[in-house]
């Protein structure tokens, strides 16, 4: 009886399997289902990477700070090593940038005739990994945004490897470049919508050609405290092959009213708890810069400073909030500090209508940080060249794009030749390396990746450490901490990364960044 019931179950699953096979495909099909995906969106997609986040990287770099020690705003403000604050660069390269780069790299394909698109991939798959790596040190990286091949728990690689393969891709991605195949229209940097479209696949390549070199100057760069001899002949290698020589090979992302960043936005929505810090305001005001009046503003209400459109932006009247200092001290009369104002304290704040807009624009690698890492590579001997006259270059070409800021003017010649002859601005070859060190601090406000690693890196500017308590021994964070949940997510090779690096926390070492 059963052996005819399981024939009969059979029979019919079988003449309905038929029955609807004419129909199968078509009616099980999603028509508004996106089948096929173009590599270039892809890549597009991901060439907005993340460059620091405003209340972990600038915070350790004493750009900005939260006097607010409650919850998650105690962060690096307070030596606090928060799961939320480190985990932005990790959540904002790997499952978006990464995963789309791999992603489109697989859909191109070794045998791909859009070889300028593959090579743009992987230059910028170099970048974003370059800053996943110097914010955490060993991370996923050959396994990483595979999953589609089922790889769901990679390992995490060492970060010298990791270094040593950027530099090979760097290198070989920008000899694949063919003048004679495709031109990328779709590319944010150089393409035809973006802020300096090239001409044709020959000037497209050009500009890239540049990234690419000016990235591995940066690269070549990190190795100066570690390998002096390697960084000459990287760094030697990026001359070579030509780096940026002006604004206009700038890599950044335009944006207007109805486009903005997410990280401005974050800057925007927060500016009521994040204030200047003392030690970059007490720069910007010896040193008279001219770009403060852009960076820096008191507001009415430090609370509410959407309500104030005309904030004062006199340089004279702005004060930085002190390092490890908390709101409740810097108001109690008791102390001697400012006080508070409105809703907040008596401290100067980002001016949220200029450089904190949230149409700012976002560059990534630009001519005046490659300027700078060229001037101290001719100080130090290893390229040709006046390191003086690169300095200054780097500095004119900053004050230069300050124009594509919202609600600003251009910065005039007499200003720039007034800062340039500054006391504290003036090169000479004694305090070269902190001279040219300091104002890549400056030039980096937009980008805390960067300021955060060439600060580890290059041990300027001489900023004191934040000695609220003494979780840092007295020093600096010198690593972002993994984020919590790939010690349950990825287990078995979170518990290998961490023990590689000497353990999972904030005074571990990126292995560049040795003592």
């Amino acid at each position: 009886m059963k052996t005819i019931k399981n024939c009969i179950i059979l029979g019919l699953a079988l003449s309905l399997t038929t029955g609807c096979d004419k129909d199968f495909v078509e009616v099980n099909t999603n028509p508004y289902a996106v089948l096929d995906v173009d590599p270039a969106l892809l890549f597009a997609g991901a060439q907005r990477t993340h460059l620091g986040t405003w209340t972990a990287e600038h915070t350790i770099v004493q750009h900005f700070v939260c006097p607010y020690n409650t919850g998650a705003n105690v962060g690096f403000n307070f030596n606090e090593d928060i799961d939320l604050i480190n985990n932005p660069k990790w959540d904002q390269s790997y499952p978006t940038a990464i995963r789309n780069l791999v992603h489109a790299i697989d859909l191109l394909g070794e045998e791909t005739n859009r070889v300028n698109l593959l090579s743009m991939i992987r230059i910028w798959k170099a970048q974003v990994f370059m800053g996943v790596v110097d914010e955490y040190g060993d991370v996923p990286y050959f396994d990483a945004g595979k999953a589609l091949d089922f790889v769901y728990f990679p390992t995490y690689d060492d970060d010298a490897e990791i270094y040593e393969h950027l530099y090979n891709e760097l290198k070989g991605a920008m000899a694949a470049f063919n003048p004679e195949a495709d031109f990328v229209p779709e590319d944010l940097f150089y393409g035809k919508n973006s802020p300096n479209p090239a001409a044709d696949e020959a000037a497209q390549i050009e500009k890239w050609r540049k990234l690419g070199n000016s990235l591995l100057l940066r690269l070549g760069m990190r190795y100066s405290k570690l390998d002096p001899d390697k960084a000459e002949s990287i760094v030697k290698e990026a001359i070579a092959g030509g780096v940026m020589t002006s604004n206009a090979d700038n890599a950044y992302v335009k944006y207007g009213s109805g486009a903005v960043h997410a990280d401005n936005n974050n800057l925007r929505n927060f500016s009521q708890f994040n204030y200047a810090a003392e030690p970059f305001v007490d720069r910007l005001k010896a040193t008279n810069d001219p770009r403060a009046k852009y960076i820096l503003a008191t507001f009415d209400d430090p609370g509410a400073v959407v309500n104030d459109t005309d904030p004062d932006t006199e340089l004279e009247n702005q004060f930085g909030v002190p390092i490890g200092v908390t709101s409740v001290d810097l108001v109690n009369p008791a102390l001697p500090y400012r006080g508070a104002r409105g809703a907040g304290v008596n401290y100067s704040q980002m001016n949220i209508w200029t450089i904190a807009s949230p149409s700012a624009p976002e560059f990534f690698v630009t001519y005046a940080q490659t300027s700078l890492l060229l001037a101290e590579a001719a100080f130090r001997g290893w390229i040709d060249g006046d390191a003086q006259e690169f300095y200054e270059n780097a500095i004119i070409a900053d004050m230069e794009t300050y124009t594509l800021y919202p609600q600003t003017k251009p910065i005039t010649q007499n200003e720039i030749e007034d800062y340039l002859a500054e006391p504290g601005v003036a090169y000479n070859e004694t305090d070269a390396l902190e001279l040219i060190n300091t104002e890549y601090w400056v030039v980096n406000l937009r980008n805390g990746t960067e300021a955060y690693a060439n600060f580890r890196r290059s041990g300027f500017p001489e900023l004191s450490p934040n000695l609220f308590n003494t979780k840092l021994n007295g020093g600096f964070a010198r690593r972002m901490s993994y984020p919590d949940r790939e010690a349950s997510a990825n287990g078995d090779s979170y518990a290998e990364g961490a023990s590689a690096i000497g353990g999972d926390n904030l005074l571990s070492r990126v292995f560049w960044d040795v003592e």
